[in-house]
């Protein structure tokens, strides 16, 4: 079952991040029933980030949003695990690009790749690079970590995290307590209210 805007706060108080919240509706993204996470947890509610990012005005909002998040930040690349990460990395480059400050992406496998350049790390990251790392949803951060760790062990520094959506469940306090700047786009009510 769809759900609707009553169970979307919104994390930052932006024209874009009120625009994505009804995308979210709009093209079904938060949904009931039985759902296995990927950090193994069973789940009564799912965001599909992919229905907004693989949507042609959510990537837009999405590029333009995170773009808007990063302009206090210096950075050199953004990118994250595959394949949360994928379209959104892509819509930040595309929107960079056609604004004139071209933003190169990356994307970090889950393991290091068996065949052809063996690396776990694809597209443009350059060793002691600044970054930003994305995410389609943080539950425990996990996913988040991964790619952390691998543009780290490339001795790039991780200055931001953004999230589309933060379901509350851990993550986010736990990049945090990491010390890295976190911010989320949208958040999920919790199931009280």
């Amino acid at each position: 079952m769809i759900m609707g805007k009553e169970v979307l706060d919104i994390e930052c108080d932006t024209k874009g991040a009120r625009e994505l919240r009804d995308i979210a509706c709009e093209v079904g993204a938060a949904i009931e029933g039985e759902y296995r996470l990927a950090s193994g947890m069973k789940s009564s509610r799912y965001f599909d980030g992919k229905r907004i990012t693989l949507w042609p005005k959510g990537a837009r909002v999405v590029g333009e949003e995170v773009l808007e998040l990063l302009k206090s930040v210096d950075v050199d690349a953004i990118g994250g695990l595959a394949v949360g990460a994928y379209p959104v990395v892509t819509a930040v480059a595309v929107v960079s690009e056609q604004r004139g400050k071209p933003i190169p992406s990356f994307v970090v496998r889950g393991e290091t790749k068996k065949h052809g350049t063996q690396k776990q790390v694809d597209g443009h990251l350059k060793e002691g690079s600044r970054v930003a790392i994305v995410d389609d949803v943080v539950t425990t951060g996990g996913s988040i970590i991964k790619a952390i760790e691998a543009v780290e062990a490339v001795n790039c520094k991780v200055v931001k995290i953004i999230a589309l959506v933060d379901r509350h469940e851990g993550g986010s306090d736990e990049l945090r307590g990491r010390g890295y700047d976190f911010v989320a786009i949208l958040g999920y009510r919790s199931a009280s209210g």
